[in-house]
């Protein structure tokens, strides 16, 4: 069984700062690449942000050098660090995973999702 699980999501003004966690627990070998999603209101869903196993990133343009995704493999926990934030940041932001059990299966696995609103 594995699970993934955000925190970190809530209520903040125009310009602040959050910073989302993505813990991994379970029956796990390893995990390869993590990725940030958000889904806006009436929206579809979009990547924000994604990490390779060997840290490598990657961003959306609407968040470059604003956020920042980091990962932290001892403790098999993604981080999203988000600055400046705008009003059009508000959304369900998701934790997704590729993990590797432990016989060695690797599989697309998805948090609860987080909410994150920004009031201007």
């Amino acid at each position: 069984q594995v699970q993934v699980v955000e925190s970190g999501g809530g209520l903040v003004q125009d310009g602040g700062s959050l910073i989302l966690s993505c813990v991994v627990s379970g029956s796990i070998s390893s995990i390869n690449g993590m990725v940030w999603h958000r889904q806006p209101p009436r929206k579809e869903r979009e990547l924000v942000a994604s990490i390779s196993s060997n840290s490598k990133t990657n961003y959306a343009e609407s968040v470059k050098d604003r956020f920042t995704i980091s990962r932290d493999n001892a403790k098999n926990t993604m981080y999203l660090q988000m600055n400046g934030l705008k009003t059009e940041d508000t959304a369900v932001y998701y934790c997704h995973a590729f993990i590797v059990d432990r016989i060695g299966k690797e599989g697309s696995y998805w948090g609860q999702g987080t909410q994150v609103t920004v009031s201007a």
